[in-house]
């Protein structure tokens, strides 16, 4: 199935970020419990699970190519423990998308200003 452009760009966008915080907190302490699928293979098993996750959940988006950023978003997909690992993830990654990955981060921005879908109703 292909995917949109734009959920493409935002899946790059996440992965990236996971990557940056896994650098940072678990590149000390590997085990040589990595990761090992596509472009996830430097991360360590957690984030890598996590980075799964999070290509899994952007596969099934109601919206689409539509989709809004995560944070305007009507529709929480996420699991609360998942929810609260990426939450995490964004904190920290956030800042330094600009320095480390800085037209991701501008895309992300303009993304984010886009208006969020109405959730539909069954």
């Amino acid at each position: 199935m292909a995917t949109s452009p734009r959920l493409e760009r935002e899946r790059r966008t996440v992965e990236a970020m996971i990557r940056l915080y896994c650098a940072h907190h678990h590149g000390q302490d590997r085990d040589g419990g990595h990761h090992r699928s596509g472009d996830a293979s430097a991360l360590c098993a957690a984030c890598g699970e996590l980075a799964d996750y999070a290509r899994a959940r952007l596969a099934r988006c109601p919206f689409g190519a539509h989709k809004p950023t995560c944070a305007r978003c009507p529709v929480h997909c996420y699991r609360p423990a998942m929810r609260e690992r990426i939450r995490a993830v964004m904190r920290y990654a956030g800042s330094r998308m600009l320095l480390r990955h800085p037209a991701m981060a501008l895309l992300h921005l303009l993304d984010g200003l886009r208006k969020a879908p109405e959730r539909r109703r069954a």
